[in-house]
């Protein structure tokens, strides 16, 4: 194995999650056909209840464990660091159990939580049913997220991104393999066939955990597993490991629940919000709900992958050069990942949403509520980026109260405003969902202010040049999108055909990059995020270009 240095680490595990999160995307276009849009929303209950509960059996502990295995490789404690880990693998072996029993027990009261007295779209049976089956996944998936936290903590980031690219494999193939052979040749019904589909996450996990327990059993020497306790590692009592676990675990616990919790709002609201006070069917409210918290959220992930490579590569990275008081380091990491992240996710954010129409159709097929849904909440995905990275951030210098209060003053906000902001959009004549999606951005915009604050103050970190390279990106922006304006009237951006759709979709989508990318070049963007020589060294890296041995 060999180690990734920040960019690098950031490169591959990004570019790692862009194939998952492509082959995410990929495979909902069949699987929407299958199960039809609105069984979609059976499909995001039972995955917005999981995601809630694998953030509690986890409780933010393999990013505790990336950041103190960093911390204790920096300092030369590996004897420490290797019972940090068996120390951390049974904490969520324990949490993980726990939480399958309570979830596989207590199904039928969430799920009636959800759905209410509604009649005419999925039952509580069937709620209750998926849920079961989605809860054996958090058995194993928490300690898969913990070794892969191991492994990115000593900067292996390889491995750990491969690991989900295989996880994603297999659960695809489960999904669509599975769903169609239930629901077309053996004619099992729509509820067992997403009850396969939501398996998926349990055999993935187990493939990938193979996999990951693999490569760090074949590399013991590289990670010193079998290294000898020093002298001064005697006297670290397990008592002052797992209080270290805990104290690093309980920012990374809140940060991993946030969006589970803000999805776990609107699952509880939306639908009761539009049925019972704006007038909506219950078909529609499910065909509403299934897009954003589902069919939608797929499409949000291509924005959301850019920050979790980021936060995959940051955390190891920052806390090794705050460890070592290497300040300047630290503040030259934090603008450069901002800045990184908004030159990518701006343009895809605002290219997604001007293309709404054509996208989902290319995905999905002409659908009523898709586009109007996904052109609004696309922005929930830039938000989610800041969000993530912006706490990470905090986290890594230490800073876990204000975590804490930036994360609870916007679920706070969220819960407070959700049902008066629906209910505010409706009468103002927009959809009432529009209301629920300006919570989110808005609660998410008030943990971002709060860390970006605590980052100025205590590492007296500078965003003078972030501000300049986003005025720029923003200029590059506006220039964009006036050329897509004027094609618009020339070229439509609706059309019932699917192939036209993704034809429509890659050609604005190719002339919108170049028209960007040239003008951040030109006003030398690139060069000043990624370095000089950065097009170069990519040219040559996928031999596009032969390198000058002159140099």
């Amino acid at each position: 194995m060999k180690k990734s240095s920040f960019i690098n680490g950031a490169f591959i595990a990004t570019l790692a999650i862009f194939i998952s999160k492509f082959l995410g995307i990929i495979y909902v276009i069949p699987f929407y056909h299958i199960i039809g849009e609105q069984n979609g929303s059976l499909y995001g209950y039972a995955y917005t209840i999981y995601n809630l509960f694998l953030s509690l059996s986890t409780i933010g502990l393999p990013s505790a464990m990336s950041k103190i295995v960093s911390e204790y490789n920096t300092i030369g404690y590996y004897y420490t660091k290797e019972r940090a880990y068996k120390i951390g693998n049974t904490l969520v072996t324990v949490l993980g159990i726990l939480s399958f029993i309570i979830l596989f027990i207590f199904a039928p009261s969430i799920a009636k939580a959800i759905i209410g007295d509604n009649i005419g779209g999925n039952t509580i049976e069937d709620i209750t049913f998926v849920v079961r089956i989605i809860s054996t996944a958090i058995l194993f998936v928490p300690i898969l997220s913990m070794s892969k936290g191991y492994l990115q903590g000593h900067k292996y980031i390889a491995p750990s991104s491969f690991s989900q690219i295989l996880e994603q494999v297999i659960r695809v193939t489960v999904i669509l393999v599975g769903s169609y052979t239930f629901l077309n040749v053996f004619h099992l019904g729509i509820t067992n066939a997403v009850g396969v589909a939501v398996f998926g996450a349990t055999v993935g996990a187990v493939g990938a955990l193979w996999y990951v327990l693999h490569k760090i059993k074949k590399n013991k020497k590289q990670l010193n597993r079998n290294a000898k306790i020093s002298e001064e590692e005697k006297n670290i009592s397990t008592k002052e490991i797992v209080k270290k676990i805990i104290t690093y675990a309980i920012p990374f616990v809140l940060f991993g629940i946030t969006i589970s919790v803000y999805e776990f709002i609107d699952m509880l609201t939306i639908i009761k919000t539009l049925t019972n006070s704006l007038g909506y069917t219950i078909k529609d409210a499910e065909s509403i709900i299934g897009v954003m918290n589902t069919w939608g959220n797929k499409l949000n992930s291509i924005v959301i992958a850019i920050s979790v490579g980021l936060t995959t590569s940051l955390i190891p990275s920052i806390t090794s050069s705050f460890v070592a008081n290497k300040l300047g380091d630290v503040r030259k990491k934090i603008n450069q990942s901002l800045q990184v992240l908004l030159y990518v996710a701006l343009p895809i954010t605002f290219g997604l949403s001007f293309l709404a129409t054509p996208v989902f159709n290319a995905f999905y097929g002409v659908n009523t509520w898709g586009p109007i849904v996904f052109k609004y909440t696309i922005f929930i995905a830039l938000a989610n980026c800041l969000f993530n990275i912006t706490v990470v951030m905090t986290q890594s210098i230490n800073r876990y109260k204000t975590v804490f209060i930036s994360l609870v003053c916007g679920i706070l906000f969220k819960l407070i405003f959700n049902i008066p902001l629906m209910i505010l959009t409706s009468k103002l004549g927009m959809q009432g969902f529009y209301g629920s999606i300006t919570a989110t951005l808005l609660g998410l915009g008030i943990t971002i202010i709060i860390n970006l604050i605590s980052l100025k103050k205590y590492v007296k970190v500078d965003y003078k040049s972030t501000i300049q390279e986003l005025s720029k990106m923003i200029i590059g922006l506006v220039i964009m999108f006036l050329v897509l304006l004027i094609i618009k009237f020339i070229i439509p951006l609706y059309n019932s055909s699917r192939i036209i759709s993704i034809l429509i979709v890659i050609l604005y989508a190719a002339i919108g990059s170049i028209i960007y990318i040239t003008f951040t070049y030109k006003t030398k963007v690139i060069d000043n995020i990624f370095g000089k020589n950065f097009i170069n060294n990519l040219l040559i890296k996928f031999k596009i270009r032969q390198k000058n041995n002159n140099n």
